[in-house]
């Protein structure tokens, strides 16, 4: 944009206007400038004002012109059609982009060079430190994840603190930036802070040292008396009413509300957190907190609900909060849960009442953890066949709520995976080798300090059982259904993997799922000095989670020929016709055992508080109002009746397809 000088009459127009300023010769101006939308203002430094033609419409119907009223300006470059009104102190250092309205504002300012919460470090985890995050703009989940657990591999970290202070300095300036379309009103204090475009800033008490990244595809809001020192927040995000926070990342789509408290702590897409307090956590995706009495502490998570009153305690004996915990993806908590640092829950578990033995259940995927007279007892399995996971599952989908076209992080939503699915086969020698050890007939297996109960195993073994025949079941089946060819020598060779990566351990980075040795490459090549920037990190991180399904069968088959002890470059269609029958059996199985869960939720006792002041026909017919339907009727419940369907007659089509071999 070019910019021109102030004529004489310009000048004296504007001092007409009460208007002053140190030195008018360093106040340039668009060719579109007019002086009739300045008045009250008052400049010094460098100041570049554009044209003032928009109108803005506010709510209730009121009009406000662009201009300047009422404002101090110091080193300021004002885009065309801004509408700056009222602010108390003075706007210093700022470049101010187009079409943006500030009104009611205390101050905003940048002091000196800032990086804007850039490289602010977080002591996530452990609240003493050796776990430190440095955040930024472009943080991804699988980056702080690396960042904060890789610590065995120092000269990796030496790395990425490299390239993350590279990117640091590049960006630092004693410039502030106010994108475009930003509204910023009736705020207080904001001090060294970036506001990305079509921001809105309405009524927050005090934000310092920080970025806010928003854009036209997903906008950033701030709400009455937030109060973050030392931040990023990311795309999409929300943070309102009276929400405090400190060294604090916020990832794309997350929400923050009503009176949260954060400090040291990563929060990465679409978490939810209100009411409670968390200190120092690692969030990874869909983590969400809603209650009051709520406490998350030195804890990773993802995919996680926390029940109201959920508690964990990372200060076990005398040398002070130095313990972690983690709870894997898809780990929730019951109310009033309790769980003391260090322990490990394993994948898509339920926590209940109160543990403090440290057990580690990471091989004991799906399972209930539940307190009985002090004791953990372990359930292995049971929550596979909840509906609740099936919900949860479904519903994480749908409520991805990112729209940026930029996603810094990868997120797999499978519930079954090579991750769960080899804790699942660990998880079966666990259990048999205790039954081996202990005698078929005990009573009770001890575990982790914790107890199995004979039952619990048992049904351990057939719900792994059915959940592995259902995922490599899955496996072939896409295989067959993709695949091209006319005989059974013809799927043998589209059934032989091509994918670098896939055998071995695979590994869940933070809502990312990964062959091991494609994120130690990936680790290395950062190491090595390969990857030597964050986009290029990300990126990488990006290129493992788009081949997911090729690396997933790479495992599959070499599980396949292990599992069931076939050699797949000579089976026969007879046996893979048995291995379609098993995968049949297995689905329909967890289908019927999801149902029963589900028809639990309309049993009379559920209906007890239903029907006031009325016979148990008026019960029903409010529990109906209200739920909308019975239980056949109920939309999950005739969901799962179509999957059995659906899954049946796709069975029946493989079947007939290896039939003809």
């Amino acid at each position: 944009m070019e910019y021109r000088k102030l004529t004489n009459e310009e000048i004296a127009a504007l001092k007409e206007q009460m208007c002053i300023a140190e030195d008018w010769s360093t106040i340039e101006v668009t060719s579109g400038f007019s002086t009739e939308y300045v008045r009250y203002a008052r400049f010094s430094g460098t100041v570049r004002i554009g044209a003032f033609n928009k109108v803005f419409e506010l709510a209730g119907g009121i009009r406000k012109h662009s201009g300047l009223y009422d404002v101090t300006l110091h080193n300021v470059t004002v885009g065309d059609d801004c509408c700056i009104e009222n602010v108390k102190n003075y706007i210093a250092n700022y470049e101010i982009g187009h079409d943006t309205f500030i009104e009611n504002v205390d101050i905003i300012l940048t002091d000196g060079v800032s990086s804007f919460g850039n490289g602010v470090e977080v002591s996530v985890l452990s609240e003493t430190g050796g776990r430190e995050v440095l955040i930024y703009d472009k943080l991804s989940a699988q980056a702080a994840y690396v960042m904060a657990l890789y610590r065995h591999r120092p000269e990796l970290i030496s790395r990425m603190r490299e390239i993350i202070g590279k990117y640091v300095a590049g960006i630092s300036s004693s410039m502030g930036q106010i994108g475009s379309y930003v509204t910023i009103a009736d705020a207080g204090y904001i001090k060294n802070v970036k506001i990305g475009s079509y921001c809105k800033i309405e009524g927050a008490a005090r934000l310092k040292n920080g970025s806010i990244n928003s854009n036209a595809y997903d906008p950033v809001h701030i709400g009455v008396g937030v109060i973050g020192d030392d931040f990023i927040i990311s795309s999409g995000s929300s943070v309102e009413d009276g929400v405090t926070f400190s060294r604090c990342f916020i990832g794309q789509a997350c929400k923050l509300g009503h009176n949260y408290s954060a400090s040291d702590s990563l929060f990465f897409g679409n978490c939810q957190g209100e009411n409670g307090e968390a200190c120092a956590i690692f969030a990874g995706p869909f983590t969400v907190t809603h209650h009051k009495s709520t406490l998350l502490i030195a804890g990773m998570f993802s995919f996680m609900n926390a029940g109201s009153g959920s508690n964990q305690s990372n200060h076990m004996y005398k040398l002070g909060p130095i313990h972690q915990g983690i709870m894997e993806r898809g780990a929730k908590t019951a109310s009033d849960s309790y769980l003391l640092w260090p322990a490990k829950v394993g994948a898509f578990s339920l926590v209940m009442g109160r543990h403090v033995g440290h057990q580690d259940t990471s091989d004991l995927p799906f399972s209930y953890l539940i307190e009985q007279q002090n004791t953990s007892y372990i359930m292995p399995g049971a929550n596979l066949k909840s509906v609740g996971t099936i919900r949860d599952a479904k519903k994480w989908p749908r409520r991805d709520a990112r729209k940026d076209v930029d996603r810094l992080d990868q997120i797999n939503y499978n519930l079954l995976s090579p991750y769960t699915i080899q804790k699942m086969l660990n998880g079966l020698e666990i259990l048999k080798n205790l039954q081996k050890v202990s005698g078929e007939n005990s009573d009770a297996y001890t575990y982790q300090s914790g107890k199995i109960k004979r039952s619990s195993l048992k049904n351990g073994l057939k719900y792994y059982g059915m959940a592995i025949d259902k995922f490599l079941g899955n496996s072939i089946i896409s295989r067959v259904m993709k695949s091209e060819f006319t005989d059974i020598e013809g799927l043998r060779k589209a059934m032989v993997p091509v994918s670098e990566y896939g055998e071995g351990d695979w590994v869940d980075i933070s809502g990312m799922i990964a062959p091991k040795k494609a994120v130690s490459d990936v680790l290395d090549d950062i190491q090595n000095g390969i990857l030597d920037d964050v986009d290029a990190v990300n990126a990488r991180f990006s290129e493992i989670h788009a081949s997911y399904y090729d690396y997933e069968w790479h495992w599959a088959y070499k599980v396949i020929e292990e599992y069931y002890g076939i050699d797949l470059k000579e089976v026969s269609a007879e046996k893979l016709c048995e291995l379609i029958g098993r995968w049949k059996s297995s689905v329909v199985g967890l289908d019927n055992l999801i149902y029963d869960d589900a028809r639990k939720e309309f049993s009379l006792n559920a209906m007890t508080s239903f029907g006031a002041d009325g016979d148990e026909h008026v019960r029903k017919e409010d529990f109906m109002q209200v739920r909308g339907s019975f239980f056949e009727a109920n939309p999950f419940v005739t969901s799962v009746k179509e999957h059995i369907r659906v899954k049946s007659e796709l069975g029946d089509k493989v079947l007939e397809i290896l039939g003809r071999l």
